[in-house]
């Protein structure tokens, strides 16, 4: 699969058929290993492509401090690097902010937006339910370093506590192999440490901000949102949805099914039919 040069590192990404580009973006801690049950289902002409983010995956890893910045910069240079237009998102968790943060600056590239268990706007500690504000205190203190770079919890925890459907044993080896080491793991310590809450970080306070001002404005570019239930460990609650319907511009939202944070373990072949039902309804693929 493709390996592509961008500003002194190296991107990979998974890629499949022709035509429009649909750029799917995993989260933390995945990979595009995270797409591989949803690519092959989904029925559209168009050209699928599924890159690793910086610094996680099968991806480069440079000497990055792997703030919001760092993994949007990269991203630019590898939209850039392959020339591509007319770009429809997908994204999942961190991916669903960077493909935000990516339409909002790049509003003439982008024919529209889907995205799953993301961050449509800044948070406060009163959001978090216990469970969610005791992890997100330990990431966030001392205690994150051992808990993600020495003893690799968050990420052995990901792929069993944040599904419905147990991962294999192979998949798991495959989501682990990137991280070998305590230094490989600190793009998903950053990552965890840069949920924006009251405020903080400042920095991506603002990216969440800016893009949700143009999630706002922006309806000439359709949107999706895909909703899950039955599980504790959702990001985008009943609230958070409705929230959305109220405040993003051009909005459709497909009720999933039952589903854990990383839904696309779960439930790809109802993700697949969403989007190729939605990019069909909106006319996403093909010559304008």
């Amino acid at each position: 699969m493709p390996v592509t040069q961008v500003s002194g590192s190296t991107m990979y990404h998974e890629e499949r058929g022709s035509g429009t580009p649909i750029v799917f973006l995993h989260g933390n801690p995945g990979s595009s290993h995270l797409w591989r049950n949803v690519l092959p289902a989904v029925d559209l002409p168009a050209r699928l492509l599924a890159p690793d983010l910086i610094g996680m995956g099968r991806s480069g890893k440079p000497d990055l401090p792997y703030r919001f910045a760092d993994h949007a910069r990269y991203l630019d240079a590898w939209v850039d690097a392959l020339d591509l237009r007319e770009v429809v998102l997908v994204g999942h968790d961190w991916g669903g902010a960077l493909a935000f943060d990516w339409a909002a600056r790049h509003p003439e590239r982008v024919r529209g937006v889907a995205f799953l268990e993301t961050i449509v706007r800044p948070m406060s500690w009163a959001d978090l339910g216990d469970g969610p504000r005791s992890r997100a205190e330990a990431m966030r203190g001392p205690q994150g370093e051992d808990l993600v770079l020495d003893r690799n919890v968050f990420l052995e925890s990901a792929f069993t506590g944040g599904v419905l459907t147990p991962v294999s044993e192979e998949d798991l080896r495959i989501y682990r192999a990137p991280y070998p080491t305590r230094e490989s793991r600190r793009p998903l310590l950053e990552w965890a440490r840069s949920l924006p809450l009251d405020g903080q970080p400042a920095d991506v306070t603002e990216r969440v901000q800016r893009y949700g001002r143009w999630l706002a404005g922006s309806d000439r570019v359709p949107k999706l949102l895909l909703t899950f239930d039955s599980s504790p460990t959702l990001l985008v609650t009943e609230a958070v949805a409705a929230w959305c319907a109220a405040n993003i511009a051009a909005l459709d939202i497909r009720h999933c099914g039952p589903a854990g944070h990383h839904a696309p373990e779960d439930r790809p072949e109802a993700i697949a039919a969403a989007i190729t039902a939605w990019a069909r309804r909106h006319a996403l693929v093909g010559e304008r």
